[in-house]
This record gives structure tokens, C-alpha cells and sequence, in this order.
């Protein structure tokens, strides 16, 4: 008698890739995905001022490892939030710079220092010329009014 091999079955199940495509995409998610990691903010912050050089990023960034570094780079730029500029070409070395996109972040850091600051451990953000604390607020420019969260309906749904 002859040994049969047992039956293969070939059985696939589609399934999200992760959790995040089980939820509806919000826009917050949609941003997390972007630069939703510390590492990635920091960079941003620390390009705000203008061009850096990766050794120059890798100074302003303690603790960070040239691996991340690097990887974070690179996902920023496929993600349009920075673009690399060679500064030399032999050999190769590049300058990274914000997009127009990662500029517009600055608002956002600016909230998260404000939040951050209310914990005690840093201090907020102030107006340079009398030193004040600021304020971050939403503001209708269609009202010329600030708003408050309740009038917000995107707020409310995140």
C-alpha cells in the first residue's frame, strides 16, 4: 500500500494589514501616519530654522541613533514634509530642508509645546517682544472670532 500525502489546502484569508485599517481614517490619523512618531517631530522642529546638514540633525538630537536618523529622513521626504538637497557630490552629501508642507507644522509643534509646557517640566512658548506665555486658540477667519471646542464639530469627533 502506498502512502498518500495529505491534502494541501490553500487557504487565504484577506485581513487589514494592521489595526489602523479596521478604523475609520480620521484626519488625525491621517497626519499620525505621515509624522506620527517623536523622532519625526523633533526633526521638524529642528529644521524650522533652515537647512541642516545629518550630522548637524544628529548633534541637535541627542540620543538619537544615525540608523533612525536616517530612516526618519528618508520617510519624511517620501512623505513631502522635508526634501534632501546635495551639497556635494563626491562624495554624496545632503542638506535637508522643510517642504512648504513641513513649514506648516510649525503650528502644530506649537500647540504640542503649549500642551507639554502645562505639565511643569518646560517652559511655554512666549511672545518674544514683552515675554507673555501664548495662547493657542482656533480662530474663524470667516467670523473674525476665536472658537471655542464646543463650536467645533471635527474636534468633537476625534
Amino acid at each position: 500500500m502506498v502512502a498518500q500525502a495529505p491534502a494541501r489546502y490553500d487557504v487565504r484569508v484577506t485581513e487589514p494589514q494592521n489595526a489602523r485599517d479596521k478604523e475609520p481614517h480620521s484626519p488625525l490619523q491621517a497626519a499620525l501616519d505621515r509624522v506620527g512618531d517623536r523622532w519625526s517631530l523633533l526633526l521638524v522642529e529642528s529644521l524650522l530654522d533652515g537647512s541642516r546638514r545629518f550630522n548637524d540633525l544628529q548633534t541637535a538630537l541627542p540620543g538619537i541613533a544615525p540608523n533612525i536618523l536616517s530612516d526618519r529622513l528618508k520617510r519624511l521626504e517620501r512623505e513631502r514634509v522635508l526634501v534632501a538637497r546635495p551639497y556635494s557630490q563626491r562624495p554624496l552629501r545632503l542638506g535637508y530642508e522643510l517642504t512648504a508642507d513641513g513649514r506648516e507644522l510649525a503650528g502644530v509643534l506649537r500647540l504640542l509645546a503649549d500642551w507639554g509646557s502645562r505639565a511643569g517640566e518646560a517652559d511655554a512658548p512666549r511672545h518674544e517682544t514683552c515675554g507673555t506665555p501664548l495662547e493657542a486658540r482656533w480662530y474663524c477667519p470667516t467670523c473674525s472670532r476665536s472658537v471655542d471646542a464646543a463650536e467645533s464639530t471635527e474636534l468633537r469627533r476625534l
